[in-house]
């Protein structure tokens, strides 16, 4: 067999003016000399805190979303409970006083 890695048609070429896009922008020590995004947008800090409510509200609803539904499973029987789940339900199961 044959060998060679030319990859598929016309991908190499692609590929070289990838990385030749890259060289361009890296600096001698491989740091960058240009900014990635040359158009960036500006925000005020009003418009950025309406957004990070926004973002901390959806991924707090989210989570509950996912507690729920574990809660869920676990009541079910579809899910066992994990360490830390079974202590805060059944408390009574990590009681060594018994034993002593």
């Amino acid at each position: 067999g044959g060998g060679g890695g030319g990859g598929g048609e016309g991908g190499g070429g692609e590929r070289e003016r990838e990385r030749e896009r890259a060289r361009t922008q890296m600096g001698e020590e491989g740091n960058l000399t240009q900014p990635i995004a040359a158009a960036q947008t500006a925000i005020t800090t009003e418009q950025f805190n309406l957004w990070k409510q926004r973002k901390d509200a959806e991924a707090a609803a989210k989570c509950a979303e996912v507690a729920r539904k574990r809660a869920e499973d676990i009541a079910s029987g579809r899910v066992q409970m994990n360490g830390k789940e079974l202590y805060q339900h059944e408390p009574w199961v990590f009681d060594d006083s018994n034993f002593t």
